[in-house]
């Protein structure tokens, strides 16, 4: 997230990955406490920085990075406070034509350290020029285009040429079908291609503790083809949307060499986590969401490159479930609690409280 910050144009060029040791960080905070005095004077504001072009540059960054999935909730959340009405769809649509080139952890083998000395930000950012609105403002007063034009790549074994990138195209892909109906998000760099296409049994767990209590049972009915499913852990089920989607592989999978299963669930997870993790579900169970309705050995199809996440099962028998389902008690009565569970909007919407979204909505730009 603080490349995708200098990428919008909200941090001095730079700034990202410091080591803590090196001296420049010393300096980049001290320089960045004097710009923030001057923009002050200049009545500049974040909004005069974050256009539909500069949230594009960012989503851009992330995918050129192989950032993590809690990007996208919170790049939708900034979009939209700014009036920028950012979807899901917009993450695909880049992600088909953005190359993955940061040789980086957890999908490339070299440190953050190893990237801020190989050239850093600025050098991926001149990699993947041709992406990027290189015309947006940033908050020293140049444009994106000026703050990477004497950028160097010192290592390109760290910062990959793009006919070597570590994946082409699809770093991150956004899944829909009638289990995801408003979206979920997957990293298929992150899951074992044999899982792209996939078909299997659903083992269902009702919330965290259900999982944490049944995961490593000896009799819990599933096999490595099963899809394990999580429900309860969305931004009004958990509350607050944990990283809960690496649902840990069953111990007696992992005994016959299983390293990767399909997993399911309304969660987020941390970028450095691995494993064909479908993530971000909306809407989510808590609210009667699709993913409420799934039953022990349903079938599951999850197909990446056709962007599809189904539930085998048909339309009849899904509306019999949905007019059966019982909607949970509300987590909380009264407070801030009430209050964050009347207004946060769901993950393909940011997370974020409703009434923060901005009230002048500028369209996306075409992707060329």
């Amino acid at each position: 997230m603080t490349s995708a910050a200098e990428a919008l144009g909200l941090t001095l060029p730079g700034a990202v990955s410091i080591p803590a040791a090196d001296s420049r960080h010393g300096r980049m905070a001290a320089d960045t406490g004097r710009r923030i005095v001057d923009m002050v004077w200049e009545d500049l504001k974040p909004r005069d920085f974050v256009t539909a072009a500069a949230v594009d540059n960012a989503i851009t960054t992330v995918l050129a990075l192989g950032g993590s999935t809690n990007a996208v909730v919170h790049m939708v959340a900034i979009a939209r406070r700014a009036g920028i009405p950012l979807s899901m769809d917009r993450f695909d649509a880049l992600a088909r034509r953005t190359p993955l080139v940061a040789n980086i952890r957890p999908a490339g083998k070299y440190l953050m350290e190893d990237f801020y000395y190989a050239g850093g930000l600025r050098a991926l950012l001149a990699e993947i020029g041709d992406l990027l609105e290189l015309n947006a403002k940033t908050v020293n007063g140049r444009t994106l285009r000026d703050n990477i034009a004497s950028a160097e790549n010192f290592n390109r074994d760290v910062i990959l040429p793009r006919d070597k990138a570590l994946v082409a195209h699809d770093s991150l892909a956004v899944l829909r079908g009638n289990l995801a109906p408003d979206g979920a998000v997957i990293k298929p760099a992150a899951a074992e291609p044999h899982l792209w296409r996939h078909t299997g049994p659903a083992v269902v767990f009702a919330d965290y503790n259900d999982l944490a209590a049944r995961i490593d049972d000896p009799n819990l009915p599933v096999t490595k083809d099963s899809v394990l499913v999580l429900q309860n852990a969305g931004p009004q089920g958990a509350p607050g949307m944990p990283e809960w989607g690496q649902l840990p592989i069953p111990k007696k999978i992992l005994a016959q060499g299983v390293r990767d299963m399909v997993r399911i669930s309304d969660a987020r997870m941390s970028g450095t986590a691995y494993g064909a993790c479908v993530l971000h579900v909306a809407p989510e169970s808590f609210v009667g969401g699709p993913l409420a309705l799934v039953h022990e050995g349903d079938l599951i199809e999850l197909d990446i490159p056709a962007r599809k996440l189904n539930l085998k099962v048909s339309d009849a028998e899904l509306a019999r479930r949905r007019a059966a389902w019982k909607r949970p008690q509300p987590r909380y009565e009264r407070g801030f609690g009430a209050l964050y569970q009347q207004h946060i909007t769901q993950a393909d919407q940011g997370c974020d409280f409703d009434f923060l979204e901005g009230t002048a909505p500028t369209a996306e730009p075409e992707i060329h």
